[in-house]
């Protein structure tokens, strides 16, 4: 199969982020966002008893929210968190599935994943108009001691960017799809060490 130039490989991580910290997404009803925006943490009513799915693709972000509008889902928090956390979280990660090569065997796979307190999967990426592009976006699950340390330790600031959800969705309707890709966030390749690919399953870069 022949790739083209511009697309991206298959399995890549890209996501907004300086030196320190980079940007995941993700989409809660109204109660638990002004919790969380008042306080400048996740506090109750969000719970830790639950994986908690963060996103670094804006975009597959508005997907799997219909553009902050699904029941649960009215509220878009950008998350900023620091980079050491994030390669950890992927260093200690867990393919949602078993991938022959990757791992040595299924059983391997699921000793792993027992325990693993942090799920990678890849999905596909979306398009200024939310259709399946040909390559992957990244999304990890966070429970257990990982969730905690993501709740207590990694976060350094979240911001409301609902309206920003809104504003696509209205540019995208009266057909400013110049406008609207305008308004997207920079997301660039993001820098892994070899072994933390290997984790996750990125495709190698020759």
């Amino acid at each position: 199969m022949t790739t083209d130039a511009h697309q991206p490989p298959l399995r890549q991580v890209r996501a907004t982020f300086d030196d320190t910290t980079l940007i995941v997404y993700q989409a809660y009803p109204p109660q638990i966002a002004d919790a969380a925006l008042t306080a400048g943490a996740f506090v109750p009513p969000f719970k830790l008893d639950r994986m908690t799915w963060i996103k670094p693709s804006l975009l597959w972000m508005m997907y799997r929210s219909g553009w902050a509008t699904k029941p649960g889902q009215e509220r878009i928090l950008a998350i900023r968190i620091t980079r050491t956390g994030f390669e950890q979280a992927l260093n200690d990660a867990c393919l949602s599935h078993y991938v022959p090569g990757l791992h040595a065997s299924p059983d391997e796979w699921r000793s792993r994943k027992q325990a693993s307190t942090v799920r990678v999967q890849w999905d596909p990426e979306r398009s200024l108009h939310l259709d399946p592009l040909p390559w992957r976006a990244l999304q990890i699950g966070l429970s257990g001691t990982t969730a905690h340390q993501y709740v207590s330790q990694w976060i350094t600031d979240i911001t409301d960017i609902t309206q920003t959800a809104h504003d696509l969705r209205r540019l995208l309707h009266e057909r400013d799809d110049a406008a609207a890709q305008h308004q997207l966030p920079a997301e660039k390749p993001y820098p892994l060490p070899p072994t933390t690919a290997q984790t996750i399953g990125a495709t190698e870069l020759t």
